[in-house]
């Protein structure tokens, strides 16, 4: 029996959301194994410049990354959404080693399988030096 990560697709307006709302509380939980959970086993990413192949890339990936962005808070907002298809527009703040501060913008198109674990993830971000006293989302 192959695992389910509900809501499954074909999406609806409801289950959109609540597909998105589930990514965002995994990755504001910045605990790499839980995220990588919501991926098939064979996953297949671009993050930026950079492409992934599979759970335990992913898993050192975000490892990586939440080691070096440090407060990391996100937002995610739903776009648009098809049968096995999300689409997502993102913010998120975070400040690096030396304490500047970053807002990350972003967009990410999303393809599910058919119990609900996302084989395809396409993210291309932006970075913004911004103030501390600029931020807007809250720890």
């Amino acid at each position: 029996m192959s695992e389910q990560r509900p809501p499954l697709p074909p999406f609806t307006a409801e289950s959109a959301l609540e597909k998105v709302q589930a990514a965002e509380d995994a990755w504001n939980s910045r605990d790499p194994e839980r995220v990588a959970l919501a991926y098939t086993e064979d996953s297949k990413w671009r993050n930026r410049e950079v492409f992934l192949s599979g759970r335990a890339e992913i898993v050192d990936f975000l490892r990586a990354k939440w080691e070096r962005e440090h407060g990391y808070r996100l937002r995610k907002e739903l776009w648009a959404y098809g049968d096995d298809r999300i689409a997502v527009r993102f913010a998120y703040e975070w400040h690096d080693d030396e304490g500047q501060w970053w807002r990350s913008y972003g967009n990410e198109n999303w393809e599910f399988d058919e119990n609900g674990l996302m084989r395809r993830r396409y993210a291309s971000i932006n970075d913004v030096p911004i103030a501390e006293d600029e931020r807007h989302i809250a720890v």
